[in-house]
Parts: C-alpha cells; structure tokens; sequence
C-alpha cells in the first residue's frame, strides 16, 4: 500500500512555501486569521491592510497549486465603525487580478453560532468559503458528496398523478420545470452550496478551530486518495488531520509553535489511530 505523509511546518507559510515545487497540491484548504481578531495569539491584521498582508502568499498558493487543483478560503468579513468592511470583497478582486478565478461561494451555516446581542444586528451564523481556481478545467469529484434524498421522497413518489410524470413547467412563467417521476429510484440528491456544520466545542486549546467536518467535505469533493492537500494557516492540524484520514498526503504550516506542536500530536494520535484499525480489521500494518 503506498505510504501517506503529513508534514506539519514550522513558520509563515510565505517562507515556507518557498521550499515547495510548482505545481505541488490538489487542494489549498484554509482559515487564516480574520481581520482583528485572535489579537492574543496571531496579532491581529487591520482590515484595511488585509489585502496587502495576504496577496503575496495568495501568490504563493497560486504557485504550488495544480492546475487541475482548488483553493478554498474560509472567511469573514468584520463590522467596523458600524458597518461591514469591505476587505473581503477588496480581496476577491484583487485575486482575480492576479490569475485567480473566482469560481464559486459557499457558505457554511454554523449550526451552534455563539450567542449574543447587538443593538443594530443579528448575531452571525455563517461564513463564507470561497473557491478559487487557475483553470476551469479542475477536478471535482461531485458523487462523493451527494446526500440522502430524504424521508420526503417515499409519500411524494408514493402516487404520481399525471403532470408528475412529464416535464410540467412552472406556473409562474419562470422558464423552469420539472419531471418528479425521474425521482423514482433515487435514494442520493446533489447538495446544495450551503453547508450546515456545527463549530467545534471541544477544543480549548485553539483560540480559532473550524469543524473536521468542513475540510473533510472540500476533500471529498476536490480530491482522491493519495492526493496532496496543504493547510497555510494550519493552526492545531485539523485539516491535516482529516487528510489523514481520508488516506490523502498533506502539509500544514503554522507559525506560532505551539500550535505546530498541537497539530503534530493530533496527526500522530490520528495516525495511530488509522494503524490500529487497519491491523484490527486486516491482521497487518503499513497503511503509513
């Protein structure tokens, strides 16, 4: 079986990435810091220096990235003096002026946002994470994330009246239509491109912790086993980690150490983990 490798570096991923070929990943997953905020760990960078911080390693990204590769940034924008800064959006067209396409949004709905109360809006529960592309031409597996149709499907289908059975367009003068008898025999839909996550609640010893579950869904898609899969802003390894599960090489990097020693633990218990369960069910070792 061939061996998997998690690396997890020490450093700024624009150093660091300097020691990696073009060309390198299929998939960039990441989360760096917000505007403002994690000021007691990362220093917070001002919104209005934002895009000029993160452009050139957005140059780098685009360098180790494959061609038929994707970039998935996971982001926020931030209220300032009352309003929402537009950093974010700055961002966006920024890259696109440096070879990015901007190929798709998705939002990821936390499911458990915090809870608070402002006096002139609602509380977030949501986030973005944008996908970036060099080529139109990009590997996307959409079959690995399909889900369950759902309980709906067996008193809908049940009985089909006629219009059921044919392309019965709408009656709202829309254009669009449907068959709802091409349903019959399905038991998986394509998702939507709005992903409901709960955040992590376990994990005090990062002051920023996505879901395993939102990295292991771009994986999916993005990716195939054995593919490289790189974390810039790995904080604690969870997107290293759920590569590692997922049978795929990946490379995370984080500047503060203390953090890399975190990731480098998790990767290793998870590792351990895989070994263990491999042995159990086949009798020998070697998945790494």
């Amino acid at each position: 079986m061939e061996q998997l490798k998690t690396e997890i570096l020490t450093g700024d991923c624009l150093e660091v990435l300097k020691n990696h070929p073009d060309n390198s990943f299929h998939l960039i997953v990441t989360s760096p810091p917000y505007a403002d905020s994690r000021n007691n760990t990362y220093g917070g960078i001002k919104p209005d220096n934002y895009v000029k911080w993160f452009m050139p390693r957005a140059k780098e990204f685009l360098r180790v990235l494959r061609d038929d590769g994707t970039f998935i940034l996971n982001i926020k924008e931030k209220a300032v003096n009352g309003e929402r800064h537009t950093y974010v959006l700055q961002l966006i067209l920024e890259m696109r002026l440096h070879g990015w396409l901007w190929t798709e949004e998705f939002v990821w709905h936390k499911k458990n946002c915090y809870p608070g109360k402002w006096p002139n809006r609602f509380r977030d529960a949501w986030e973005r994470c944008l996908q970036f592309n060099k080529s139109k031409n990009f590997n996307m597996y959409q079959q690995e994330v399909m889900e369950p149709v759902g309980e709906w499907a067996k008193s809908r289908l049940k009985n089909l009246s006629a219009t059921d059975k044919i392309r019965n367009n709408s009656n709202v003068g829309s254009g669009f239509g449907k068959n709802v008898s091409n349903w019959l025999n399905r038991d998986k839909a394509y998702p939507t491109n709005v992903l409901h996550f709960a955040t992590e609640c376990n994990n005090k010893t990062h002051s920023a912790v996505f879901p395993k579950a939102l990295p292991r869904w771009f994986i999916k898609l993005f990716t195939k086993e054995h593919d490289w899969v790189l974390d810039p802003f790995a904080g604690s390894g969870t997107t290293c980690e759920a590569a590692q599960e997922m049978n795929r090489n990946s490379v995370g990097i984080e500047i503060l150490a203390e953090y890399c020693d975190l990731a480098k633990e998790k990767t290793s218990k998870s590792q351990n983990r895989l070994l263990n369960n491999h042995s159990s069910v086949s009798g020998i070792g070697g998945l790494f």
